[in-house]
């Protein structure tokens, strides 16, 4: 017996055109934001054995990889750089020197491609001889140490020409401290992504394999939020937007899609999402094992994250997931 139904919701799905028509959601390539990893050298471009498909390049290299990636949709990159151990020091200050090449990098990519944009890391931990993102004394980290810091970092970030400053390091007050920090020297269009709700996840492994920037002693749950916090992000965004940051970002994104949501809701900027190194891994491993398929699962993954509030996704799928969508949408 056939019922009479008014909804029927599969009219909707009934071909791929109707789908189309009535997609909610679709995360264009110049939404996501690439990580590079840079080393010193040249002719460097050594794979990252835990995060399979991502590299650590020297800077010729890397100019390489960012032309690939324009010509392919992918508009806005973030630079993480892998500091020798020797240049270290406690009070991290390489980090402003005048021969970093972090700093030297940030200068010639946006000389040779001024129109993309290039976001920064700003915490202690590359540069930082203790590992740890703020000021180290007697196994403290000492907040207020820290800023003073992360401001002459900044500084020389936006002087180099940097688009938006990311403070990951979790300081509270940091935000307010490097937007007047900023403005003060002059760089009043030099933005700030900040790392707003930075869980001390578990998932960060493969980016300290990349970068070796594990901490020396202890951990870093002292100022990295609880993973069982929720309301607490919410605190932590209220204050980021009132203290100046330009977006506020969840990280890690895809096991923390209900603080996306919540920051979304919330808030009347831009909500980023970094899809860490761990959540990557994860998914390339069961691909390169045969139980998933990486061509559906990859795209199924970012939508995800887009559908749950991130108008900005960090990942280490941008590439792949731009060629993914060219080939399905061209440059639309």
């Amino acid at each position: 017996m056939i019922h009479n139904m008014i909804q029927r919701p599969r009219r909707n799905r009934r071909n791929k055109a109707i789908r189309s028509l009535v997609q909610e959601t679709l995360v264009r390539p110049s939404q996501l934001i690439y990580p590079l990893f840079l080393v010193q050298g040249s002719g460097i471009k050594d794979e990252i054995a835990s995060l399979p498909g991502n590299f650590r390049m020297s800077l010729d290299q890397l100019l390489k990889e960012i032309e690939s990636c324009v010509n392919i949709g992918i508009q806005s990159f973030v630079l993480f750089p892998a500091i020798p151990e020797e240049k270290k020091d406690k009070e991290a200050t390489h980090s402003w020197a005048s021969d970093n090449m972090y700093l030297e990098a940030i200068r010639t990519i946006k000389a040779v491609f001024p129109l993309i944009c290039l976001m920064s890391d700003v915490a202690m931990d590359p540069y930082s001889s203790d590992g740890h993102d703020g000021y180290v004394e007697n196994g403290q980290i000492l907040n207020d140490k820290t800023l003073p810091i992360l401001a002459k970092m900044s500084v020389a970030q936006a002087q180099a020409g940097i688009d938006y400053i990311g403070p990951s390091d979790m300081m509270d007050g940091r935000v307010g401290f490097l937007r007047s920090a900023l403005d003060q020297a002059g760089h009043t269009n030099c933005g700030i992504i900040s790392y707003t709700a930075k869980y001390a996840s578990a998932y960060y492994g493969p980016f300290r394999d990349a970068l070796d920037s594990a901490p020396k002693a202890g951990d870093k749950k002292t100022y990295q939020m609880d993973p069982a916090n929720r309301r607490e992000a919410a605190r932590e965004a209220e204050l980021d937007i009132l203290e100046g940051a330009d977006m506020i970002m969840v990280k890690p994104a895809l096991h923390y899609m209900d603080i996306i949501s919540d920051l979304q809701s919330m808030s009347d900027i831009p909500v980023a999402a970094y899809h860490v190194s761990g959540e990557c891994a994860m998914l390339i491993a069961a691909c390169r094992n045969g139980w998933l398929d990486y061509d559906t699962a990859m795209p199924e993954v970012i939508t995800s994250l887009g559908r749950a509030g991130a108008d900005v996704i960090l990942t280490y799928f941008a590439k792949d997931y731009a060629a993914h969508y060219r080939s399905l949408h061209g440059f639309a």
